[in-house]
């Protein structure tokens, strides 16, 4: 068991689900990963569900609002970064040119976020931590592993980041093209690739990986469950074995089996 307090500040911390289709994408996760199921009311026939691996928190989903369906937003992850204090970098995010889309604002008994629209085009969040502190478990399977950003700045979206969160930038070849790593005090906490020609029509976006122990066995289970698997599963070398699927409502993800770490059942 590889279970966790909190994440340090400046690390995703979370991961959020806005489906179309709450209890059919439920079921499609909850049979993928294994995961069971807490739904918290948040209004009339609407519930905020945690999803856990024995009892533990690892994310989250909620139904998307009439009005999200009508401006025909899909079905996204949203992944959330710890920070100490919302206010202070909602307004340092502003000047380095983010948007606010919603927020800083609390959450009761939980926290307190702000969701924001960087200069790059992709949208994330930040948690300040109040009784949720976010994901209890990492290094397992069904968990939250990686996040990747998709951008087409990324020398811009690079500036952002390290100013805004004190990331440290290492670029790398890889499969032809140039990796970022960002990292704090050493640790790798995220990476990002630039978009070509080859990604039009696809929004900037930060990907979400799952750390699975199998890639292909997922893959091949999350289409007998109505998924689609988008990027068969492929090997990286020196890192693992991923594959992109879309879930039956369109949000999209990934899976990764490490080659790096050692990923507990």
């Amino acid at each position: 068991m590889a279970r966790i307090e909190r994440k340090q500040i400046g690390e995703f911390c979370w991961s959020e689900l806005c489906s179309s289709d709450w209890g059919a994408g439920k079921s499609f996760y909850t049979q993928l990963f294994s995961w069971q199921s807490v739904d918290q009311p948040i209004g009339e026939d609407c519930f905020y569900t945690m999803l856990q691996k024995e009892e533990d928190d690892v994310a989250a989903m909620y139904q998307m609002m009439p009005e999200q369906k009508e401006a025909q937003v899909p079905s996204h992850w949203l992944g959330y970064i710890a920070v100490d204090n919302v206010d202070e970098l909602a307004e340092r995010a502003k000047a380095l040119g983010a948007e606010i889309i919603a927020g800083p604002h609390d959450v009761p008994e939980a926290g307190r976020m702000v969701l924001l629209h960087e200069p790059g085009g992709a949208n994330f969040a930040l948690w300040q931590a109040g009784g949720h502190v976010g994901t209890k478990r990492e290094l397992e399977a069904g968990t939250p592993y990686w996040y990747e950003l998709a951008s087409q700045d990324s020398a811009k979206s690079e500036e952002f980041y390290c100013k805004l969160l004190g990331w440290q930038a290492t670029h790398q070849a890889m499969e032809n093209m140039d990796y970022v790593i960002f990292s704090i005090n050493g640790k790798p906490v995220a990476g990002m690739l630039q978009m070509t020609a080859e990604w039009q029509g696809v929004p900037p976006h930060w990907m979400l990986y799952f750390a699975v122990q199998d890639c292909d066995e997922s893959a091949e289970k999350a289409a007998t469950l109505g998924g689609q698997v988008c990027v068969p599963p492929t090997d990286i070398p020196d890192v693992g074995r991923f594959s992109v699927i879309t879930d039956p409502q369109g949000a999209v993800f990934s899976v990764m089996a490490s080659s790096m770490d050692s990923i507990d059942p």
